[in-house]
């Protein structure tokens, strides 16, 4: 394992200090500013940095384990990094390429949140990656759920899982995360279908400083989903005004994590092929109207009627 926390702590304190002006001037006090930061300041308190380790999600597993049976808590907001992850796999066990040059990162959070918010940590997920890579001048947008694209190209993807401790029943949520930064050398198969942010830039990216500032980013967007539950329970006092549901109660305004994915995909208005597992099952084709309050699409069918869909995947038909 190799001891990068110093470096990349100072680069994160640096980074937190810079954005400090640009997040102000999104009409945010600077007490709003601090409390968020506040909120999210776990993420990446802990950093592991491996060279190589087989796959980002089931080393946070073992480490949970291992971390249960000493009969010690285990650290919300661990940070795995890898220089490699040569058995990494996306949904549906399909295949990363994760060679060296790129960012494979899996953040590990105790689920502290209300079911209601942790809905969004995927949408989070993809907001902070979408946001730093903006950062270096790269026109990238979400493809929901948590997609990134850049010249229509995956530069960026996202797996969110949950996983139970077998010694305390504590509930964990695993972000694995993979940033093609440096990497510009795809396999066939993958060559028309991904780019790489020294594929856009034709330069490389200083790897530490992207590390730190996908984590600032993180650190903002999860702070966002605990600065918003908890304003809406003091608000409404955590109760339910009669025939008023939770959820309601959560999302009564535009939740601020979901401005600003709205603001950052080119979705809506898109005609899709929609499926859970669309590559191998396609279920029908819709256009994509809204998003609803807890982030699930809305697909308008042909016949005019809405549904909307919370999971799955869409490929773009237009």
């Amino acid at each position: 394992m190799i001891n990068t926390n110093n470096h990349i702590s100072g680069l994160i304190q640096q980074i937190i200090n810079d954005e400090e002006i640009p997040l102000r001037s999104r009409k945010f006090t600077l007490d709003t500013v601090n409390t968020v930061l506040q909120y999210g300041a776990i993420v990446g308190h802990t950093i592991e940095h491996h060279e190589q380790i087989p796959r980002g999600m089931d080393w946070a597993r073992q480490l949970i384990q291992r971390t249960e049976e000493a009969n010690l808590s285990f650290p919300s907001g661990t940070v795995i990094l890898a220089d490699e992850v040569v058995q990494s796999r996306g949904r549906f066990k399909r295949s990363w390429h994760a060679p060296r040059g790129g960012l494979w990162m899996t953040l590990v959070m105790v689920n502290t949140l209300l079911p209601e918010s942790s809905l969004l940590v995927p949408m989070a997920a993809g907001v902070a990656c979408c946001e730093a890579l903006r950062y270096y001048g790269v026109e990238a947008h979400i493809k929901w759920v948590n997609d990134v694209l850049a010249d229509n190209k995956k530069i960026s993807g996202i797996l969110t899982e949950t996983f139970t401790g077998s010694r305390f029943a504590e509930e964990y949520v695993l972000v694995g995360i993979g940033i093609n930064v440096n990497n510009d050398e795809f396999p066939t198969e993958l060559s028309k279908q991904a780019t790489s942010l020294k594929s856009c830039l034709e330069k490389e990216i200083n790897l530490a400083e992207m590390t730190a500032r996908l984590l600032v980013k993180l650190r903002w967007n999860i702070g966002l989903l605990y600065y918003e539950e908890a304003q809406h329970l003091e608000n409404h006092g955590g109760i339910a005004r009669r025939n008023e549901t939770r959820a309601e109660i959560m999302h009564a305004d535009e939740h601020l994590l979901l401005e600003s994915y709205k603001g950052l995909t080119d979705i809506f208005g898109r005609r899709v092929l929609f499926g859970f597992d669309v590559r191998e099952n396609p279920q029908f084709e819709a256009k994509i109207v809204g998003l609803d309050s807890s982030g699930g699409i809305i697909l308008e069918l042909d016949d005019g009627s809405r549904i909307i869909q919370h999971s799955g995947e869409i490929i773009y038909l237009d």
